[in-house]
């Protein structure tokens, strides 16, 4: 995989840009033979989805977000990054929900020609990305790069990725990133930076890189040099985001506590809620199960391999010899909390999970993975 370059020292540059001027970072990329990718307003949410111009965003829309509740409601200003989060992940571009793996021929002597893709050749820049996702590409760089394997999918995807983050000015009912310490200040693995910052005299940007690659795009964006009082209004921002967080997580000792309390009877108490929908692990912009799926051709000229998206939440995902592993729902939500919050730091050294809270939102029932992670810990009286 091809990384951008971090940035040297000398080589940080600040700048500030108006709205008015702010259209032209999606021009240079695009310039630049990058398909861009970014917010948008569809179906009554924010999605990301591939853009053309910044008029794209979903300027003076926010969402309101709270267990099992989402709704868009229109901002009193013209902000582009005024929202929390989209419905669903940068995840869908880099790990697609369906890709194929393997493309089979036979031939009239009845021998088999097995063919990878080709890979896709397009070159991806997302814009708006939150430091909890720049978290969550960091974590799905470690399963699909750098755990022994690695996915061919995936690599072509994220090879030349160009990353343009977004500090939070905004944060929702669900969030609780400062509790993972992945935001809401994005603190690397980004080519450039914006901070929004809005006021009764002033619509602008403060951008700063993070790779030489993106102080060559700075350079050509019109702006002024940042100033210290320009810094000082981005520090306030996210001082202010981290303080209004709608949820946190205590994760001293948790993947130990977890670990101990497999019989817990929290576990019978929030099977009673959970539907087994499997919308948890879809938002998340981690969870990375996935099964194959063979399709052969009627006339047994060839056939195709794919793999598709999956959840541990499913019937099928533990089936060993024709029945599941995990057959009861307590059993399968077990799976996912413990695997996310304890599991997950023994196979790839972190936490399975950024705190985006997109689980808590799009959870139908409004399941907190929050309050069952305390409810645990407060019982154990720890």
């Amino acid at each position: 995989m091809t990384v951008n370059a971090p940035i040297r020292a000398g080589e940080v540059l600040g700048k500030v840009v108006d709205r008015s001027h702010i259209g032209a970072l999606v021009g240079v990329l695009l310039d630049r033979g990058f398909t861009v990718a970014g917010p948008t307003k569809s179906d009554a949410a924010i999605s990301y989805a591939e853009i053309d111009s910044i008029d794209d965003l979903p300027a003076g829309w926010t969402d309101h977000q709270e267990p099992g509740t989402y709704r868009l409601v229109r901002r009193d200003d013209d902000a582009l990054f005024g929202y929390v989060g989209g419905q669903t992940s940068w995840k869908r571009f880099l790990y697609p929900p369906h890709s194929e793996l393997l493309h089979i021929r036979r031939h009239d002597d009845g021998s088999l020609d097995f063919s990878e893709p080709a890979p896709e050749n397009r070159r991806y820049a997302f814009i708006g990305v939150r430091g909890c996702e720049l978290a969550a590409i960091a974590i799905q760089d470690t399963v699909f790069l750098d755990s022994g394997y690695v996915d061919r999918t995936y690599e072509a995807k994220r090879r030349d990725l160009f990353l343009v983050a977004v500090n939070c000015a905004v944060v929702g009912g669900t969030c609780f990133c400062a509790s993972m310490g992945t935001g809401p200040e994005c603190t690397d693995g980004f080519d450039v930076v914006l901070t929004e910052v809005i006021d009764r005299h002033r619509h602008e940007f403060v951008c700063r890189s993070g790779t030489v690659a993106g102080a060559e795009v700075l350079a050509l964006l019109p702006g002024r040099i940042a100033t210290e009082d320009d810094l000082a209004t981005v520090a306030g921002i996210i001082e202010t985001s981290a303080a209004s967080m709608g949820r946190d997580l205590d994760t001293r000792g948790l993947p130990e506590l977890l670990a101990e309390r497999q019989d817990h009877p929290r576990w019978d108490e929030v099977a009673t809620r959970c539907l087994a929908c499997t919308n948890c692990t879809l938002a998340c912009p981690t969870c990375f199960c996935s099964t194959t799926e063979d399709v052969a051709a009627l006339d047994a000229s060839g056939g195709t391999r794919s793999r598709r998206w999956d959840s541990c939440f499913t019937m099928d995902f533990s089936s060993l010899h024709g029945a599941p592993v995990r057959h009861s729902i307590k059993s399968r939500y077990r799976q996912w909390l413990t695997h996310k919050l304890s599991g997950w730091h023994e196979q790839f050294g972190t936490s399975g999970c950024v705190g985006c809270g997109r689980c808590i939102t799009w959870c139908p029932v409004g399941i907190d993975i929050t309050k069952e992670a305390a409810a645990i810990r407060r019982e154990v009286g720890t």
